[in-house]
C-alpha cells in the first residue's frame, strides 16, 4: 500500500507542552512492499512522522495518503479510523500496549473493535500467537504474568491480528537481549515479506537498517534530509560522518580491506555473506 505525504507539517501537544512544526513541511512517498528505516538523531522526529501515518498525530497543514484514504483538515473521522485499520503501529516499547486481563483478549480487542465476531477474533488470535512463535497455551495467560520477551511478542500479535497493510515501527527491538532482539526482528522481515506490507522501522541500530531495510530516510528537525536506497547511504561516508551515523560492522570492514589492500571490492557490501562472497570474487579469500 503505497504512502504519499504531501507539505505535511504537525505540532506535538500533551498537556501545557506544545512543539511547531515537530514535522516539518514532509514531502515523502513509499512505494507499495517496500522496507523503509527511518534513522536521524534522537528529537528528529522520527516518532511524530509515523504517528502522522496512522492519524494519531494529524498535520496542520498538508495532506497524509495511504493508499486512498486521506487525512488532512477538515478531518474526517471515518478516513482516521479507516487509516487506524490499514497501519498497524508498534510503540518503542509495545508491551506498554497491552491491558487485558488474558491474552486472548489483549490480541482479540483490535479485530472485535472493528467488527470482526467473537469466535473469529479468537481464531485469530489463535493464529497470531503461534505466528509470533509462542504457544497457543499462552492465550489464557495474563499479559503481566509473561517475560519482556513473550509480552514483546504478544503485543506484536496483537498489532498483526488487525491484518494491517502498513507496518510501522518504533525501535521494537528496544530493550530486549540480543536473542530476543534477532528473533523480533526476523518476525517482523518475515511477516513483511510473506503479507506484502509496506514497512517503515524507526532504529538507532545500523546493522538492522543495513540487513533489513530496501531505502533510507535521515531526518533532522522534522525535516527530511536524505531519502536514498540503503546501499547508496551507505557509500556516502562524509555523510554518515556528518550526521553521527555507525556504519555498519561489514561495510567497515570491507572499508578496512580496501584500505589495506588498495584492492576496490566489486560492490558495497552491507553484510558478512555479502562481504565474504566479494573477497571471493576478488581473490582474497
Amino acid at each position: 500500500m503505497q504512502i504519499e505525504l504531501k507539505d505535511v507539517s504537525a505540532n506535538y501537544q500533551l498537556g501545557p507542552i506544545r512543539k511547531q512544526n515537530i514535522v516539518n513541511s514532509v514531502n515523502l512517498r513509499i512505494e507499495s512492499g517496500a522496507y523503509t528505516a527511518l534513522i536521524g538523531r534522537t528529537g528528529a522526529g522520527k516518532s511524530s512522522l509515523l504517528k502522522t501515518l496512522n492519524g494519531l498525530l494529524l498535520p496542520t497543514k498538508g495532506s497524509v495518503r495511504v493508499g486512498d484514504t486521506i487525512i488532512k483538515a477538515p478531518y474526517d473521522k471515518e478516513a482516521i479510523r479507516k487509516i487506524r485499520k490499514q497501519v498497524g503501529m508498534a510503540f518503542q516499547f509495545p508491551e506498554s500496549q497491552l491491558f487485558a486481563e488474558t491474552v486472548e483478549k489483549d490480541i482479540c480487542f483490535g479485530p472485535l473493535n472493528f467488527g470482526v465476531p467473537l469466535e473469529e477474533a479468537k481464531e485469530i488470535a489463535k493464529k497470531m500467537i503461534e505466528l509470533v512463535g509462542l504457544e497457543a497455551s499462552i492465550l489464557s495467560k495474563s499479559p503481566f504474568s509473561l517475560s519482556g520477551g513473550q509480552k514483546r511478542r504478544v503485543a506484536i500479535a496483537g498489532i498483526l491480528a488487525m491484518k494491517p497493510s502498513v507496518l510501522v515501527l518504533d525501535e521494537p527491538g528496544a530493550g530486549l537481549d540480543p536473542q530476543g532482539k534477532k528473533e523480533i526482528m526476523s518476525l517482523i522481515s518475515t511477516w513483511h515479506q510473506q503479507e506484502g506490507l509496506t514497512t517503515i522501522l524507526v532504529t538507532h541500530d545500523m546493522e538492522d537498517v543495513a540487513l533489513y531495510a530496501d531505502q533510507v530516510i535521515l531526518m533532522d528537525q522534522g525535516k527530511i534530509i536524505k531519502y536514498e536506497k540503503t546501499k547508496t547511504i551507505f557509500s556516502d561516508w562524509d555523510l554518515l560522518e556528518s550526521w553521527g551515523i555507525e556504519m555498519p560492522q561489514a561495510r567497515r570492514y570491507q572499508m578496512k580491506i580496501e584500505a589495506e589492500t588498495g584492492i576496490k571490492l566489486p560492490k558495497i557490501c552491507l553484510t558478512l555473506e555479502e562481504l565474504a562472497d566479494a573477497l571471493v570474487s576478488v581473490g582474497l579469500v
